[in-house]
Parts: structure tokens; sequence; C-alpha cells
């Protein structure tokens, strides 16, 4: 079936995976699917470890291993419950949709413009939120969740990709797109530097 030149720049637009224009065709679907369920298996513990510690207020999470790594003394803040109810139930809910929307590109699915713009408004707050919630648990709450980890971990290159990706077309982005692992790994370096230098005097006890 042949297309005509206008169906053919539509779907260059609209589609993840069909404009020679779009550096990442195929990473940006698989990490949004593989994130998505990353996120989504990380934030469903949590919310079962905050059901126990909900019923039992002397249950100790399984993700509680020492000072500076316990859920425990994440999840009894207010923090944790930042919309007034469990950051958990937030978290199944985005990365289910992002996990769906992965799997549906994969798939062969295309979105319109509409979609990609809510998209990124969405990991957008969650980029933020989760800077937000590093912040707090590093200088306020001073302890880590592992869990709370891995969501940071997935969050942070799902919103950089479909930031790329919505983007493109403009030249600071394009020029950034040539190293896109290096953006990436700089952030993922300042946050763990950060992690380190915090937490510096309990590390230096186990060496």
């Amino acid at each position: 079936m042949q297309h005509s030149p206008a169906e053919v720049a539509a779907r260059s637009t609209d589609g993840t995976a069909a404009g020679h224009d779009d550096p990442y065709p195929q990473l940006l679907p698989r990490l949004l699917l593989v994130g998505g369920v990353l996120g989504l298996g990380a934030a469903f513990v949590l919310a079962v470890e905050k059901i126990a510690l909900l019923k039992n207020p002397a249950y100790v999470p399984s993700c509680s291993i020492n000072p500076v790594l316990s859920c425990g003394s994440v999840m009894s803040t207010p923090q944790a419950e930042a919309f007034g109810f469990p950051n958990p139930l937030l978290g199944i809910a985005a990365f289910a949709v992002v996990a769906t929307i992965g799997a549906a590109i994969l798939a062969g699915a295309r979105f319109q413009r509409w979609f990609w713009r809510g998209l990124q408004a969405g990991v957008t707050f969650g980029v933020v939120f989760v800077h937000w919630l590093v912040y707090q648990s590093l200088y306020v709450i001073g302890a880590l969740c592992p869990y709370c980890m891995v969501v940071w971990a997935v969050t942070i290159p799902i919103f950089w990709y479909v930031s790329l990706h919505n983007f493109r077309r403009y030249g600071p982005v394009r020029a950034l797109s040539g190293y896109h692992t290096v953006v990436l790994t700089v952030w993922f370096l300042a946050i763990v530097s950060m992690i380190g230098i915090r937490f510096w005097p309990y590390w230096s006890t186990l060496i």
C-alpha cells in the first residue's frame, strides 16, 4: 500500500519510530516499557510495605538495611504522602501508563502530537517530583529508600529521552542528542556524588 507524502510526513511528525529526524526510533519505546515495568514493580513493593507498616507500626520493611538505607525511616515521614496519600500509589498509576505506551509503540501504535505533549507534561512533573524527593531524602529526612532510588533511576532517563524526542527539531536539543549518554551519565554521577558526600560519615565507617 502506497502512502502519500502528506501521510508519510504526518507519521514522521507524530510517530516515534517513523521519522528520519528521530535519532532513537527503537530506544525510546523499549525504555518506556522496561523503565515502566521496573518503576511499577518498585512502586508496588513500596505500596505493600507501606500497608504492612500501617497495619503494624513495629514492622521493619525489607528495604530497611542500615541507618542510611532505611525505607521505614522514609515511609513514616510526611514527604512519603506528599499529596495526601502514599506516594507509591501515584507511581503505580504513572508507571503502568508509561509501560503501556512503550508496549503500544513497539506493537506499531502511533500517537498524535497532543499525546506526546501530555506525556511530556507527565514526565516533567515526575522528574521534578523525583528531585524534590532526592533533596528531602538527603537533607531533610537523612535516609535513603532503595526502592525509591529505583524509581529515581528510571524516571530520569524516561524524562530525558521523551524530551529529546519531543524537542528534537530544536537546534540545541539536536546538538545535545549527539551526547545523550554523556548528559545522562553526568546527571547520575551528580546524584551519586551528592549521596556519597551527604552520608560519607557513615560510609567511611564501612571501609
